[in-house]
């Protein structure tokens, strides 16, 4: 039996689909709250004992030259590069505020730019970036950290990705959604290939460690066929990590969704059978399914990582480094330090405020229980992990998990019933068919699910 027909399993996909976090913070960001005290943010930073744990640092670029109609991220769509400018210096004035929380020998492992399109910054401002950050914190050698960056192949010629590999970064994320023409003008992306294999030939040429790809399955005019065309080009192309996304239409969230005309979606039937080739195709490529939608080479860190019990999940997915404090700068980012969440203003004008008085910009988050924690602590094993050995938690928190989670693991009989989970005395495993279900596993842990906040989230499925 191949890897692609355990995965899916259209009958329980059906089933089990359904709203629910992805889980990359726990609590979510909808556990947030507006009067959150950033003392407590400045204590987690302080804290004596967090000296043991390096640091990865987010930068939020909001900007973008057009506007991608399916996007729900934070951005600015605007063809003004000078708006650039004041957000940089913004930039750097935070790092400084930033920086004197911490112990800034605490060595950083892990860096990403994200937008936005971070390379909607010139070559001189991305340069300046960088440097300010070296001044600021000490990061590590090239073999031993990520610095990741998200990139635009519209945004970005060969000299870009060389200047981006000089600047110290080792590893990229491009978007793509989809390479037919027909989505790419419903969804107002053209992209055309030789754009995406101009970058990535750059990337390799250049010695970038890891390429990583985003499509997108469920957007207008997708077919069957249409998509596997895209895979077939993408594997042709041959990144090392692939993130492929089901798209959310909630366009009375993200008013740019309506640009797009619902009636050219398709169908749930579609998006599943869509789904299938997507599994099929990949891992029969000889890509790792990691979990959700995540793919990745053997050869690949991330792979390596959830091999050896070390993934992790932070604001930007799975993760290889799982015990940093994480440092987040630019309007609506978040940071993680210790047991403390805490996000930025979102809005560009409040943002600027805050860092122009001298303050940090931190408008929301939350201090997490002990409850928190272990419950945490269990969502991110399944998530990255796909299992739980009870005696790790015993011994981590002093508890008796199948008196801790009594009510948790009768629910999960239902799901062993399906062939999606085995329970045992001492642990919990994720069947190869509950991969593709595996926040619908973990969502059975979270105590602040409810009607009222589910449907703020994405189809499971």
């Amino acid at each position: 039996m191949s890897i692609a027909s355990m995965l899916f399993r259209p009958d329980l996909l059906a089933k089990y689909s359904a709203n629910g976090p992805r889980y990359t913070s726990y609590p979510t960001a909808l556990q947030f709250r507006d009067n959150f005290d950033p003392a407590d943010y400045l204590r987690a930073a302080a804290d004596p004992g967090a000296s043991a744990t390096d640091l990865s640092l987010y930068f939020h670029i909001p900007f973008c030259d057009t506007v991608c109609f399916y996007c729900g991220c934070n951005k600015v769509a605007t063809k003004n590069r000078a708006h650039a400018r004041p957000y940089l210096e913004r930039l750097k004035r935070e790092m400084a505020l930033q920086a004197a929380c911490f112990d800034t020998r605490r060595p950083v492992s892990q860096l990403h730019w994200g937008g936005g399109t971070p390379t909607f910054l010139s070559h001189d401002e991305t340069a300046e970036l960088m440097a300010a950050t070296r001044e600021h914190f000490t990061l590590l050698p090239d073999a031993n950290a990520e610095y990741s960056i998200e990139v635009d192949p519209r945004e970005a010629s060969p000299e870009t990705i060389a200047h981006l590999r000089k600047l110290g970064f080792n590893r990229l994320s491009l978007g793509v959604q989809d390479f037919d023409p027909v989505v790419q003008q419903a969804i107002n992306r053209i992209q055309p290939l030789e754009m995406t294999a101009s970058v990535m030939q750059a990337a390799r040429d250049t010695g970038f460690h890891s390429i990583g790809v985003d499509l997108i399955y469920g957007l207008p005019h997708q077919t069957v066929e249409s998509f596997s065309r895209t895979l077939d080009t993408m594997l042709a192309l041959a990144p090392d990590r692939l993130s492929v996304f089901a798209y959310a239409h909630m366009p009375q969230l993200f008013k740019m969704q309506r640009q797009m005309d619902s009636a050219t979606l398709p169908s749930p039937q579609v998006r599943l059978a869509i789904l299938q080739r997507v599994v099929e195709r990949l891992t029969g490529a000889g890509y790792v399914y990691i979990g959700m939608d995540h793919f990745a080479l053997p050869t690949d860190e991330l792979a390596r990582a959830q091999a050896q019990r070390t993934l992790h999940r932070n604001f930007q997915g799975y993760s290889t480094r799982a015990e940093c404090d994480l440092i987040g700068f630019g309007a609506s980012s978040i940071g993680k330090v210790g047991d403390v969440y805490a996000q930025n203003i979102k809005d560009l004008p409040g943002y600027a405020a805050a860092i122009d008085a001298g303050k940090l910009a931190i408008a929301r988050g939350v201090r997490l229980s002990a409850d928190d924690r272990l419950r945490r602590d269990v969502i991110t094993q399944l998530m990255c992990n796909l299992e739980l050995r009870f005696d790790e938690f015993e011994a981590a928190y002093g508890i008796h998990f199948a008196e801790t989670f009594e009510p948790e693991l009768e629910r999960l009989h239902g799901f062993e019933q399906d062939g999606l989970v085995s329970l045992a005395a001492d642990k919990l495993e994720v069947r190869m068919a509950g991969r593709m279900l595996v926040r619908n596993i973990a969502m059975v842990f979270d105590r602040y699910l409810g009607q009222q906040t589910v449907e703020r989230f994405s189809r499971t499925v």
